[in-house]
């Protein structure tokens, strides 16, 4: 009682007035761990694949190991567009309860698909059912990243090349290191892609001499 009486005179002789009121301010802080629960192998019968999804964890993007279904409904041709509908499947679907109890959450719509490339866009366009420029920023960071490490997306390491359901022309990201620690600051436009370039045209057989 008597320190406690202490620090009142402490507190009033600073210019501090004392208040009975109790003040409420909430919990410490909890740090999440981001530590990538395991994954369980594939179901028989279930076709799919390996593949890092990148989600959302203390702000930043950590990527998750999973095998990752083939979409049931296979509308698209395109081998790429498939693996990116796939992997946009597994971005928009809620992570699990470990992953949730870990730190992980997504920032992807569900209802974010891809659609078939347009004539004319370079190769390895993965065309979305919304401009990339409409996204959130986190969330067109996690596609970005994803995609970008999909060896059925992109051959190797470097841009993925984005563009939305109209015919505007594609854009290209890139996955670094500091879109990962801080995937709000990725580019709302990336750079305008190249066409593809048209194919050659083939030289006519040479006639038989004589004709």
């Amino acid at each position: 009682m008597l320190v406690a009486l202490v620090g009142l005179a402490g507190a009033a002789g600073c210019g501090i007035r004392a208040t009975t009121v109790p003040v409420d301010v909430g919990a410490a802080p909890s740090r999440v761990s981001c530590d990538t629960p395991a994954q369980p192998g594939g179901q028989s019968g279930t076709q799919g694949f390996r593949a890092t999804v990148e989600l959302v964890c203390g702000s930043q993007l950590v990527g998750v190991e999973r095998v990752v279904p083939v979409p049931e409904k296979r509308v698209l041709r395109d081998p790429v567009a498939l693996v990116a509908q796939a992997l946009l499947e597994a971005l928009g679907r809620t992570p699990s309860t470990e992953e949730r109890d870990a730190g992980f959450t997504t920032g992807v719509p569900d209802e974010l698909t891809a659609v078939a490339p347009r004539p004319g866009d370079p190769a390895g366009t993965v065309r979305l059912s919304r401009k990339p420029e409409d996204l959130l920023p986190v969330a067109l960071a996690q596609v970005v990243c994803t995609l970008s490490a999909a060896a059925g997306v992109s051959p190797g390491p470097g841009p993925v090349v984005l563009g939305g359901p109209d015919t505007d022309p594609p854009r290209s990201w890139e996955c670094t290191d500091a879109v990962r620690a801080r995937p709000e600051s990725i580019p709302t436009l990336g750079e305008l892609a190249r066409p593809a370039a048209p194919p050659s045209p083939t030289s006519p057989a040479a006639s038989p001499s004589g004709r």
